[in-house]
């Protein structure tokens, strides 16, 4: 069992996990990335990533992914992890696989001063939940995770206010 950082070779074993993730989430045809898009995201040409992952191989092959991109805090005023997906696949689970890799994302967090690694989780998936309250994860109940995307996202970015961001942002 191997946990190490992601490489672009790892694109493709990536893509089908995230694939098995969507599946698993009841969502098998919500997934729209590509290698091309995975690339440029996890290895630009120009520029910072704008995600990281890890990635855990046993005998050669990938079978778990963690994906994550750095947060900021305003109230502590420094920066923090997003686990976007943390996914095993089911016959490697129970292994402990799962909780290295979390592991290893929180030790990265206190190695460089990030005060939050923070995700979400469906409220259903209980085999989840039953394990991240195992490592001392507790749930922010009292907020609730808003989301614009789609027609909702394409109508707020055509509103007038939309124009004053800085072009320095655009990709």
């Amino acid at each position: 069992m191997t946990i190490r950082e992601v490489t672009p070779d790892d694109i493709p074993a990536i893509l089908g996990l995230v694939q098995e993730l969507a599946t698993y989430e009841r969502e098998p045809d919500a997934t729209k990335g590509t290698v091309e898009g995975y690339r440029r995201a996890l290895f630009p040409e120009d520029g910072r990533p704008v995600a990281y992952a890890h990635v855990a191989e046993i005998d050669g092959a990938v079978v778990g992914l963690a994906l994550y991109y750095l947060t900021f805090s305003t109230w502590e005023g420094v920066p923090g992890m997003w686990l976007e997906d943390l996914y095993v696949q089911p016959a490697h689970r129970g292994t402990g696989l799962g909780k290295e890799m979390l592991l290893g994302l929180a030790e990265l967090c206190v190695r460089n001063g990030w005060t939050r690694l923070e995700w979400c989780v469906l409220n259903w998936n209980t085999p989840a939940i039953d394990f991240y309250h195992s490592l001392g994860a507790s749930p922010m109940d009292e907020w609730t995770t808003y989301r614009l995307d789609g027609k909702a996202l394409e109508h707020a970015g055509s509103l007038p206010a939309a124009g004053v961001i800085s072009a320095s942002l655009d990709s």
